[in-house]
């Protein structure tokens, strides 16, 4: 049946009924986005759930949006579901890569391997997860780009989930000269580390003397948070009470 056929044979009451389905169908998935983030904001539901949830209503009210408005305009929904039989293996091979995207994000939420707000690493692309669908996943940078990653590179590629552990080391590479009294140095540097409150007690922070180059000593200040997201924060305040540390001993030695 040609579209103009079809829009001849249309009455007013069918483009009623056609107007008010699609209205509906729109002012109900913004209902429902909006119950869902009260509802997750209330119960303390992880935002993860609540976009799987919302993901899976907005494709069953499209598919009975679609159905509806099919019957009003009196095209035989048995015939379609029977010509998508017959064409089926053709749209399967072009649709094989949204497949296996969906797929693998069905495994990435049954596995728990991360969830929105985590931050992650794929691909050498860093960021925060701030949605998670069933096609791709949504990362912001630090400094606010924009990625969307499929889901099918979380089961080709290797991934890091750097907020998997509440608990996380902070490493800071320093180079102390030659005439700085090594030993003494190492100690004060770990008893400095020790001192900050946000540094934890165990494992305890330590020194690891990595190598000796032209300009002096190489080390590398250990220390244990228990803030994941505040990993560069946390370095850079260590770079400088090290700063501060060092200095001093430099002047006391002159």
């Amino acid at each position: 049946m040609a579209i103009s056929t079809l829009l001849a044979d249309m009455q007013f009451m069918d483009i009623i009924v056609i107007a008010v389905t699609l209205v509906g169908a729109f002012l109900i998935i913004k209902w429902v986005s909006y119950f869902l983030k009260k509802t997750g904001s209330r119960w303390d539901i992880d935002v993860t759930l609540i976009q799987v949830i919302y993901e899976i209503i907005k494709y069953v009210i499209y598919i009975i949006a679609v159905v509806i408005i099919l019957n009003v305009l009196g095209i035989n929904i048995t015939a379609i579901a029977v010509s998508f039989g017959i064409v089926g293996i053709a749209v399967g091979f072009a649709a094989r890569d949204t497949l296996s995207n969906f797929i693998s994000g069905m495994f990435i939420l049954a596995d728990k391997r991360f969830k929105v707000g985590d931050i992650i690493e794929v691909s050498n692309q860093k960021g925060k997860v701030v949605k998670m669908g069933f096609r791709q996943t949504t990362i912001i940078t630090y400094d606010k780009k924009v990625i969307t990653i499929p889901n099918s590179s979380f089961s080709t590629n290797p991934f890091i989930n750097h907020t998997a552990s509440s608990t996380r080391r902070v490493d800071l590479d320093i180079t102390i000269p030659y005439d700085m009294e090594l030993e003494k140095t190492l100690k004060s540097l770990e008893t400095m580390a020790t001192g900050c409150n946000w540094v934890l007690k165990k494992p305890k922070p330590k020194v690891i003397v990595r190598e000796l180059v032209d300009v002096g000593v190489k080390l590398t200040l250990c220390v244990w948070v228990n803030d994941p997201w505040k990993l560069a924060q946390y370095r850079s305040l260590l770079a400088t009470e090290a700063k501060k540390l060092l200095r001093d001993t430099d002047v006391k030695n002159e």
